[in-house]
């Protein structure tokens, strides 16, 4: 139909006032918008990441996903969650915008205060933030292991920060002060099985937990204080070192060893799996642990699938023999470097994770972590890191453990 003017003047003036009037009250709202996307194109990647929490607006309100140059990230409410996805294709001038970028930000931006825990230390993005809050005249102090820590001739960077001045303390000769975690400000801790390192960031398979969570930062505050301020390392431990607390949708618990039952407390969780226990260690050594498994195995409905660090798997020490040959589904992981994960997944709702490593060190002389958190929004995240790490790697080869 052909396009008519309106005859009537009277009701074109009115609908032009009505336009004009539309377009004046649109401006502010495309100006603002206009405003709020320039911001964010010039805003740093790492500060975009670690900008205050706000509610998740992903995944049913659950969590939102943290773009990262190296690796995945999450966010949810009072948690954040990386994974770094080591690819032995990538130069290792490629290796920037990973969790190290995403801690390194995160120091940045603290306001008063610094506790860091660190087996090992030698990312030069850390270090430079470390140092930086330093002379910005923060109250920091590093806890390190002497001989994988201060006195590494490798890696100069911990004594270097000792050097300018930086509050410094040692395990003085214990079995490891194997921690790795930091306290931001006594709002935000990061744990998990992530050496402060460029093969902890970049070549072996990580994690790192991020929980800004009263209860958990006084936590790790109790236990930083204990080694640092009191020399109480391993079972010289006067704390109790098991601390319950709401997390998330469910509950959390934090278990620092070796003065807790960690063993006991892990057994605990295994033994509530009704569908599937699967796991993805670096080592896996405690025996105690591999019946708690063959236990639950037993019954027909659950799963038991888990995936090794290659290194020394079938040595004799290894419980990856013991599940294989009582008929657990077991492989080796595909990572040329190492599969560092420390993580533990029962059914779809309960994760396991922290520093610690599933051996008898770990349980009886070494200063550890563990994280078990009782949430089915994160469980499921690790869980597929566990599909990824699964599905590279490799089942064992006919004959190459012998089960007579």
């Amino acid at each position: 139909m052909p396009m008519t003017m309106d005859r009537n003047p009277r009701r074109a003036r009115g609908r032009y006032r009505a336009l004009r009037w539309l377009a004046f009250l649109s401006l502010p709202l495309i100006l603002v918008i206009a405003f709020s996307l320039r911001a964010y194109d010039l805003a740093p990647a790492a500060a975009r990441f670690t900008a205050p929490l706000r509610a998740p607006a992903a995944a049913g309100g659950k969590f939102t996903d943290l773009p990262l140059s190296f690796g995945r990230g999450y966010q949810g409410d009072g948690w954040q969650l990386y994974f770094n996805e080591p690819d032995e294709r990538v130069d290792r001038a490629e290796y920037q915008g990973g969790m190290d970028a995403q801690l390194a930000a995160a120091i940045d931006g603290a306001q008063d205060r610094l506790d860091i825990a660190a087996f090992e230390l030698n990312s030069d993005v850390i270090f430079e933030a470390i140092r930086n809050a330093h002379e910005r005249d923060l109250d920091v102090r590093i806890l390190t292991d002497d001989a994988h820590g201060l006195q590494d001739t490798r890696n100069p960077q911990l004594r270097l920060l000792q050097e300018a001045g930086l509050k410094l303390a040692t395990d003085g000769g214990s079995a490891l002060m194997h921690n790795k975690f930091v306290i931001i400000d006594s709002q935000e801790l990061w744990t998990g099985s992530w050496n402060f390192t460029v093969n902890g960031s970049y070549r072996n398979n990580n994690n790192a937990f991020v929980m800004r969570d009263a209860a958990a930062v006084r936590a790790y505050r109790q236990e930083f204080d204990e080694m640092f301020l009191r020399g109480e390392f391993g079972r010289r431990s006067s704390d109790d070192g098991i601390v319950n607390f709401e997390f998330g949708d469910g509950r959390a618990s934090i278990i620092f060893a070796p003065e807790a039952d960690e063993i006991q407390a892990i057994k605990s969780e295994i033994a509530k799996a009704e569908r599937a226990i699967r796991f993805m260690v670096f080592v896996f050594s405690l025996e105690e642990l591999a019946q708690a498994i063959l236990s639950q195995a037993a019954d027909p409905a659950i799963t038991v699938q888990g995936v090794f660090e290659t290194r020394n798997s079938t040595a004799d020490w290894s419980q990856l023999p013991a599940l294989h040959c009582a008929g657990a589904s077991v492989r080796q992981d595909g990572n040329r470097y190492a599969l560092h994960h420390k993580v533990f997944i029962i059914d779809e709702d309960t994760v396991i994770t922290g520093s610690f490593n599933f051996s008898r060190s770990a349980a009886e002389g070494n200063d550890e972590n563990i994280v078990i958190i009782r949430d089915a929004t994160i469980a499921g995240l690790y869980l597929e890191e566990w599909r990824r790490i699964w599905e590279g790697a490799e089942p064992l080869a006919p004959g190459e453990v012998n089960c007579d």
